[in-house]
This record gives structure tokens, C-alpha cells and sequence, in this order.
């Protein structure tokens, strides 16, 4: 059976082995979030922090630090709810293989969330600044609460049923927000709460929402999945948790959440928007201020013996990375039957999930002639980008799995040539240009402005990938310095970004323009620009960070001997990506030198994280 609540999971954690506690005082100021980066990179254990700086409330982090843990939180639940989702995708499900699916109807009596009178949380009351002050990077702009759980009703129907909960993150204090009056919330309108808000704008009423902290980790897990239509992400918690989620109904305002460590009550109102962040986030990069909707807190409710959770995001692997490897594990089989002839989607973490993905589809349409273009695979491809978060993203490579039924889109290296082997540049690139990208993603024209490029692949290889440099390679003036990342991947560094008339776009379209078809360059099928090219070519994370981050397809790709024909564009010759930092990206998340030297200490020999680390 599942975890009630946050304490019960901390106490099966301990008892386990899977969770230690670190007593010595933690400032949460920087401290906390740089020793949980650490144990986190060496798959260490969850950490209890005994002792906060300025503040009474212990904190918990890591929970979901390694796959195996998270695995091991809902092990006794996670196999039915894999079958729940079957169901609800494909009803036939059941009479394929109906032995698989014992114990779903108890599952799903789980999955009705439970109105109760009272619960631990109204135990207690406190103001935001009493809350744990976590800020994570030197340049955020304030502490930030980075594992909500925000719960929200349809105004027109409201009710548990179509209720929404999202994991969107929210700054407590800083900017202009007035101290435990306001606080920020970053979420974008096409989300779950953003629907909410645009139904309480048009009814001209404040939206209520409730922020809950803490409680069974099931709730966490299902404010962050991307579910069926039409199912609720409280039933879903119900579910992994292994029991119904009990919520406090109340004589006004929202149903709090019984089991949760803390809640944090108020309304939105619809026109009123604040200044938001810096924040350190998920793509490796600050997100910068932009206006947000602001939460007019109510109340801030604990239970007895809260522990607040948290987690530090920024360049992946991070812990969020395991909330992705889960979502995968619980949803990756439902995918064919979401999306006509689509195999398999990866939304690559490495590159900051949104900005790259790789799929397989199936080429059908010809079956009775050799299959020489992409075709069923660009209507695949636009399902994909048609749905849900998926549409956030900004490259998507996709191959026909009838070219290589072995092929694993987990596999990055091999996905990547095998469709560089296929692709044809002159004709397999499919532009999506001024459209809206990831609000986090600053690589574009504009906030949440860039552009989309698909590059699908099918048929027989067209070329042999080289793995050393041809004897005649060269390069012209100010670009120098070529390393290999992958076969057929070529790096090179780059002059500096200028944007001095426009200089910094002329130097790769002149790169290019010194090439002709004919040269040894274009034995490369795709070669990217950037300010350090050793780096990126040391390992498949770096590049597929630095290229796929710090580029915008309309803008960044060329190509040599390239060509516009009927609105259609195309190169005959290599590929080029600039992948160098320009003026309008977001600045990277850099850890403070001087909170690293403190925690050096506890991890040397003999120090409270030695054994950890």
C-alpha cells in the first residue's frame, strides 16, 4: 500500500537505507540546493535537513534522486496504474491479455478523490516568510517553492472532478511582490491552471487556488504528468498512491488537500500581473523577468511535524530528470494509440527536453513502391507537435521504422546516425517559422517567439559517415579548431557573436559561402558553429546541450550551396547550426564559489557527506 503522507514515506525511506539525515545547521540560501546537487550526481541518497537556518521546519529532498527510489516509492502500486492508462487510452486492452489487468478494479475505486471534514493540514498557521527560503542559484530572483503541488477548479463547473493540479513554480518573496501578501506563479496559458484563469477572466471573478507542499509523493508525480484527456490528475494520485486522496471540503474557498505538510490559500486576480523570477531552470539557463500572475495569499496552513520538500532544477540530468524517465515508463506504451502510426517519442532530457525530440513512425502510404521521401512521417510529425507539451517542442528528428525495426529512439548516438545516413537536405527540412517555442527557451526572436524545424528521414542510406577529418579539410579565416562529436558530426569554433551590422549572421552565411558542393566539408552532413568546440565534441551530452539550446532553427541553420524554391528551403551541401551564444540568450546558471567551498568541507574525508559523495 501506498504512502498517506510525506512522514510515512521519509520514516520507509530511512528504515531502508534510502534516506539520511544531516544535522549540521543549512542556510538555505544557496547551501541547501548545492549539497543536494552533489548528492544527486553521485545517486546518492534522499535527504532529511535537520536543522534550517532561520527556520523551524525541517526539509527533505532527493526523494526521487534515482529511478530504482523512485520506483521503489510506488512499488506497489505502479504496475496497476500502468494498466489503468491502457485502459483509458485503448478499451480493448482488457481483452488482449485480461490476467494483466487483476487488481484494476480496486485501483480504480482509488482514483475517486474522498470529501472529508478535517485533516492533519489545519493543524496549524504560519506566514510565508516562515516558510523555508530556499533559493537555488545565485541570480534567482528570490526564494522559490520548486515542488508544488497548485490546485484549481473550472469556475463554470467547479468541482473535483474538473479540477487541475500542476507543478508550476512560485516565487515567495522578492521583486515587487508585498511580503506575505503576494506571491508569483509561473505558469503559461495553454496549461491546465491557464484554461482556469481564462474561464475566471471571462466571468469576471478572481481564480481561487490552493498551493499545497508536501503529502504523499503520488500527488507530485501526477501535478507533473501529461494524462489522457478527460482524466484527473487527483484520480491518477489516488491511484499510485494506492488510496483515495482525501480533500477538506470548505464553507467558502477551495478543498484543501488533508494529507499535505502545507497549504497556501489565495485568489488570482485575472488583470493583475508582477514582475516574475530570474530563475534558474531546466534548460540550463536563467529564465528572465517577465510578467506573471500574482497570488493574493489568504492563509498558509501546516500540519504538525511538516517537512517542506524540495528540488533544485537547472542543467540536466537534475532530479526532474527521473520525474521524465517515470512519465516514460507509465506512458511511452499509450503513444501508438495517441498518435496514428507514431512508434515511439523521446523527449530528449540531455537537451532540455523541450528544444529536441526524436520519434519513429511508420511509412505506409506506398507500400507497393520504393519508399524514396518522407511522406506519412511529416503527418506523424505534425500529430506530434499537435500535442500537448509536445507542441512546445522546437526540433523534432523523426525516421521510419521500417528502415531499421532495432532502432531505439533512447539511443541518441545511433538515432542520430541513422537519420544522418538517410537525410536528404535538399529536401527533408520542414520549417515551422514565427510560432511560439518554450517561454523558458530565450533562443528565439522573442518571448515565447522562435520557430519549429522537422528533419525526417526515411530509406536507404544515401552516404558512409566519416569519423576523421579528409586530408584536404579546411576552414576559412576565424573559424578553427574542428572536433569530431559523433559520425557524420562536426564542431568547429566560431568568431565571437557580434551583432554589429548584423555581423554575427554574416559570418556563417560567409562560412558557408567559401564552400562549394564539392568539398570535403560536405562529407559531414552536419557541422555546428560554436564559441568552444572541444567541449561540445568531448561528450553527446555537451552537444546536444549547446546545440539544440543555443540555436533557433529559422534564424541559426544554413547551409552550403543552399537554395529557395517555392517558399521550400534547402542546402546541397553540409548542414550548419549556429550554436554560438548570441546577445539575446538567457545567461547559464554558474554555482556560488563560496557556498562550493563550504560544502567542499563537509564532503572531505571524514565529513558529514564524505560517505555520499
Amino acid at each position: 500500500m501506498g504512502y498517506r503522507n510525506l512522514r510515512q514515506c521519509v520514516i520507509d525511506l530511512e528504515q531502508r537505507g534510502h534516506l539520511v539525515r544531516f544535522e549540521k545547521e543549512v542556510d538555505p540560501h544557496l547551501e541547501a540546493a548545492e549539497i543536494h546537487r552533489r548528492v544527486y550526481r553521485a545517486g546518492g541518497p534522499a535527504i532529511i535537513f535537520s536543522n534550517v537556518k532561520n527556520c523551524r521546519f525541517p526539509l527533505v529532498s532527493n526523494l526521487f534522486g534515482t529511478l530504482e527510489r523512485a520506483r521503489f516509492l510506488f512499488r506497489d502500486t505502479i504496475q496497476v496504474v500502468q494498466r489503468l492508462v491502457d485502459l483509458k487510452v485503448e478499451a480493448g486492452a482488457f481483452w488482449k491479455n485480461p490476467l494483466s489487468f487483476l487488481g484494476v478494479p480496486r485501483a480504480a475505486l482509488t482514483t475517486l478523490p474522498r470529501s472529508v471534514s478535517n485533516g492533519p493540514i489545519l493543524a496549524g498557521q504560519t506566514t510565508v516568510d516562515k516558510l523555508p527560503q530556499i533559493k537555488s542559484w545565485p541570480l534567482d530572483g528570490g526564494a522559490f517553492i520548486t515542488l508544488p503541488v497548485v490546485y484549481t477548479e473550472n469556475a463554470a463547473h467547479p468541482g473535483l472532478a474538473r479540477s487541475n493540479l500542476g507543478m508550476y513554480r512560485v516565487q515567495m518573496c522578492g521583486g515587487q511582490y508585498q511580503p506575505n501578501q503576494e506571491i508569483g506563479l509561473h505558469y503559461q496559458i495553454h496549461r491546465g491552471i491557464g484554461v482556469h484563469h481564462a474561464i475566471a477572466q471571462r466571468r469576471g471573478k478572481p481564480l481561487q487556488v490552493n498551493i499545497f507542499v508536501g503529502g504523499s509523493p503520488a500527488m507530485s508525480l501526477a501535478a507533473v504528468m501529461p494524462l489522457p484527456e478527460g482524466m484527473s490528475e487527483l484520480g491518477f494520485a489516488g491511484a499510485l498512491a494506492g488510496r483515495r486522496i482525501p480533500m477538506i471540503q470548505q464553507k467558502s474557498g477551495l478543498p484543501i488537500y488533508a494529507e499535505a505538510d502545507f497549504c497556501i490559500t489565495g485568489t488570482v486576480d485575472p488583470d493583475h500581473l508582477l514582475p516574475e523570477g530570474p530563475f534558474g531552470d531546466h534548460l540550463g539557463y536563467y529564465s528572465l523577468v517577465h510578467d506573471f500572475p500574482v497570488l493574493k495569499v489568504e492563509k498558509v496552513y501546516h500540519r504538525k511535524g511538516a517537512i517542506w520538500p524540495f528540488t533544485v532544477v537547472g542543467r540536466p540530468p537534475q532530479e526532474d530528470t527521473v520525474f521524465g524517465q517515470l512519465i516514460h515508463d507509465l506512458t511511452g506504451p499509450a503513444i501508438p494509440t495517441v498518435l496514428s502510426g507514431v512508434h515511439a517519442v523521446h523527449a530528449v532530457d540531455a537537451a532540455g527536453v523541450h528544444p529536441l525530440l526524436l520519434a519513429l513512425g511508420s511509412e505506409r502510404y506506398v507500400p507497393y513502391q520504393d519508399r524514396t521521401r518522407p511522406q506519412e512521417l511529416l503527418t506523424q510529425a505534425h500529430a506530434i507537435l499537435g500535442q500537448g507539451q509536445l507542441s512546445l517542442s522546437k526540433y523534432l528528428w523523426i525516421a521510419a521504422v521500417e528502415d531499421d525495426p532495432g532502432l531505439n529512439v533512447q539511443d541518441i548516438g545511433e538515432f542520430f546516425q541513422h537519420v544522418l545516413k538517410r537525410v536528404d537536405w535538399k529536401r527533408d527540412l520542414h520549417f515551422q517559422t514565427s510560432t511560439t517555442i518554450d517561454t523558458l527557451d530565450y533562443s528565439g526572436t522573442g518571448f515565447n517567439e522562435g520557430s519549429k524545424l522537422v528533419i525526417a528521414a526515411t530509406g536507404p542510406p544515401l552516404r558512409e559517415l566519416p569519423t576523421e577529418l579528409p586530408a584536404d579539410f579546411r576552414l576559412p579565416i576565424g573559424f578553427e579548431d574542428p572536433h569530431i562529436c559523433l559520425p557524420g558530426v562536426l564542431a568547429i569554433r566560431g568568431p565571437k557573436y557580434s551583432e554589429e551590422d548584423l555581423v554575427g549572421e554574416k559570418q556563417v552565411h560567409s562560412f558557408c559561402a567559401t564552400y562549394q558542393p564539392g568539398d570535403s566539408i560536405n562529407r559531414f552532413p552536419l557541422v555546428v558553429v560554436a564559441d568552444e568546440s572541444e567541449p561540445l565534441a568531448a561528450t553527446l551530452r555537451n552537444f546536444l546541450w549547446v546545440t539544440f539550446t543555443r540555436s533557433n532553427p529559422a534564424t541559426d541553420v544554413y547551409g552550403v550551396d543552399s537554395f529557395s524554391r517555392h517558399k521550400h528551403w534547402g542546402c546541397r551541401g553540409t548542414l550548419v547550426i549556429d550554436a554560438r551564444i548570441k546577445s539575446h540568450h538567457a545567461p547559464p546558471v554558474e554555482e556560488d564559489p563560496t557556498v562550493n567551498r563550504r560544502v567542499d568541507a563537509w564532503a572531505a574525508e571524514g565529513g558529514p557527506l564524505s560517505k555520499y559523495l
